[in-house]
């Protein structure tokens, strides 16, 4: 299984991203991602970040949300981790607005690690203090920074 170091760099690192809605946000993020991922589809990718908002929220709680799926012409596993400039509803299981959004993305066959990827993820988000350091970060590498510290 690949390491968080190979999923997210400092690359894949979104600061002070416009924030609106959920919707927006989700289609900011695919439209990103294909900035970096050419070989996807920004359109592929919104409806299935879309369609797996449809089968419960990713809002993960604390301010922070996982969206994430499984995509055809992905090769290995992407993430892009998403500082927004201002909290937005996402439908978090504690209601809290969230300004922390890491999107995940494997290959269509890749279930298994799919769901390791994603545990790993949320017990990053699980650590109140390595929270409070990316929110007080100041720019994008010390968020990263935080977010990748182990």
């Amino acid at each position: 299984m690949p390491n968080l170091n190979d999923v997210v760099s400092l690359e894949r690192t979104l600061w002070g991203a416009p924030s609106q809605s959920k919707k927006k946000t989700l289609q900011l993020i695919s439209d990103h991602v294909v900035t970096l991922q050419p070989e996807f589809d920004a359109d592929a990718l919104f409806n299935s970040l879309i369609e797996r908002e449809r089968l419960g929220s990713t809002g993960f709680g604390n301010g922070v949300a996982i969206p994430h799926c499984r995509l055809e012409n992905c090769a290995a596993p992407f993430g892009l981790l998403v500082k927004l400039e201002e909290p937005i509803e996402f439908d978090a299981l504690d209601q809290k607005p969230v300004d922390i959004v890491f999107t995940l993305i494997v290959p269509q066959e890749a279930r298994t690690e799919h769901l390791q990827l994603l545990s790993r993820v949320a017990e990053r988000f699980n650590d109140d203090a390595r929270l409070k350091a990316m929110r007080q970060a100041p720019d994008a590498h010390a968020f990263y920074a935080a977010f990748i510290a182990e």
